[in-house]
């Protein structure tokens, strides 16, 4: 009977790593590229690539959802150009490059890019910014959104925390907490939050919301801000002070992309350029 009782221990503990291993598989990883260039010719050549041979290739992989974005407010010293790629694991992520090297379209379609001398190259540098989406929202969303595309608002966010043990509280008051279900609740349309695990600005967390005006976005958050849940939970003694910094950028539809579908403009501060 003890022999017994045993292996059954055993089994159920191996079926319980087996289904968090299988979960945690299934969380997405997000790839941020920020494009750093100075002229409008290095502009140029960066749409081009990414329309005419960076797209096409993602897609041609399987990978879809890209999100390409400007910056609204220009800075002539240093502008920048975003490109948001969702990934179904690690190693579709690490075999990206591998793959571009070997298709041969790819790099006929992309070759003012690929090819670009030393003393014209298209951008001045490449900033890259990795996440991990969150438990409670494994995989990217496409929202479902009923208006115009000229009309509607998307809402990228970023909280920075102090330490690592503050974010580590920001984390747990999203997930644990359930600030990602009050989300859903008062449908916000959230494409996906995660958590910064590589790049210049750490310990963070980043998340996008959508809606179909300016002022739907404003109505959510007024009914966001007095959610009683929403409420209990930012007063909870756990989750005070841990998040020092705050950046909000709102997306509003511009000039696209052929393979457009998910991130299509900016107003505030960032202007996807298109996607797919």
């Amino acid at each position: 009977m003890k022999n017994l009782l045993k292996v059954s221990t055993i089994a159920l503990a191996l079926c319980f790593c087996i289904v968090v291993s299988a979960k945690a598989a299934d969380k997405y990883y997000y790839q941020i590229k920020v494009y750093h260039f100075k002229t409008a010719t290095q502009e140029d050549r960066l749409d081009n690539y990414l329309q005419k041979a960076f797209l096409p290739a993602m897609h041609k992989m399987g990978i879809k959802n890209i999100g390409v974005f400007k910056l609204v407010t220009i800075d002539t010293a240093d502008r920048k150009l975003y490109v948001f790629v969702p990934f179904k694991n690690m190693d579709d992520l690490e075999g990206v490059d591998k793959k571009l090297l070997k298709d041969e379209q790819y790099q006929n379609d992309g070759k003012d890019y690929i090819d670009a001398p030393s003393t014209d190259p298209p951008y001045s540098r490449i900033e890259t910014v990795l996440l991990r989406a969150f438990d409670e929202a494994p995989i990217p969303v496409p929202p479902t959104l009923t208006a115009n595309k000229t009309d509607r608002y998307y809402e990228l966010r970023s909280y920075e925390s102090a330490t690592e043990k503050y974010h580590a509280s920001k984390v747990k008051m999203f997930t644990i907490g359930g600030e990602v279900e009050i989300f859903k609740k008062i449908n916000s349309n959230g494409v996906f939050y995660a958590r910064v695990i590589a790049g210049s600005h750490m310990p963070n967390l980043m998340y996008l919301t959508t809606y179909n005006n300016k002022q739907d976005r404003d109505d959510h958050w007024k009914v966001f801000s007095a959610n009683p849940e929403w409420k209990t939970l930012s007063a909870m003694p756990e989750y005070q002070k841990n998040v020092s910094k705050k950046r909000t950028d709102i997306f509003t539809p511009n000039r696209l992309f052929r393979f457009l579908r998910l991130y299509e403009g900016s107003k505030h501060e960032q202007r996807p350029h298109g996607g797919t």
